[in-house]
């Protein structure tokens, strides 16, 4: 991997280059780690993996290994088979129904966190604290300000986010993104994925200021820092 911005440099540790961590005030700081084609996909018969290559592993492997938490969909955790993981994984649900058996919950290093709402089925939310942390942050859907709140108090500093794309927009329109890491593979796709972003459109435009950007082998490796 060599860089291209803010200095060139022939090759390039992704450890370095992403170790620049991004600082919130009064709440832990989220990344947000998204693959994109060139047109815009996110994903290639509904999973990433067909759009990645081995220095994008890399980058999602340096990213994982800097979190104290990863933040993702259960939509996500589904589609893209999640399994057992040595860093907390919070996953996001409104409905607390996931598959309790899954090697991602009965073989985890790190305890899994079940993020939900306080009207989740009761019988749901037995079943989730018998395998995972159960964190109840709002009604009807979840408040990402009071979630980023109660991994506050779990010690979580560092968040990273891994989408899917409505998870994405529900976190920037909560106004609660720092940093958004971009990989372009260069690759068309046409079809109906969904951007990085879905949802709502935001009431302004959210300005970002362009921190890095590495290459290998025709993939771009964008780093975005939210302008404060």
């Amino acid at each position: 991997m060599r860089q291209l911005f803010p200095d060139v440099v022939d090759s390039v540790d992704p450890a370095a280059v992403y170790a620049d961590l991004p600082v919130a005030s009064g709440r832990p700081a989220v990344r947000l780690n998204m693959i994109s084609s060139v047109d815009g996909d996110t994903s290639l018969d509904g999973v990433s993996g067909g759009l990645g290559s081995l220095s994008d592993k890399k980058v999602f492997d340096v990213l994982r290994s800097l979190a104290d938490v990863v933040l993702v969909a259960a939509g996500t955790v589904r589609a893209e088979h999640y399994g057992p993981s040595t860093v907390p994984i919070a996953v996001v649900t409104r409905a607390a129904q996931l598959d309790w058996q899954s090697p991602f919950f009965t073989e985890a290093k790190a305890r899994p966190i079940v993020l939900t709402v306080d009207d989740a089925p009761p019988e749901n939310l037995e079943h989730a604290r018998e395998v995972a942390d159960v964190i109840l942050a709002g009604t009807g859907g979840v408040d990402f300000k009071g979630a980023l709140d109660e991994l506050a108090l779990r010690g979580a500093r560092n968040v990273l986010a891994e989408g899917g794309p409505t998870l994405n927009g529900q976190l920037a329109l909560a106004g609660v993104l720092d940093e958004v890491c971009l990989t372009f593979a260069p690759k068309l796709a046409a079809g109906d994925a969904k951007r990085i972003l879905a949802g709502p459109a935001l009431p302004t435009p959210t300005d970002l200021s362009l921190r890095s950007v590495c290459e290998d082998e025709g993939y771009l490796f964008l780093r975005y820092r939210v302008n404060s």
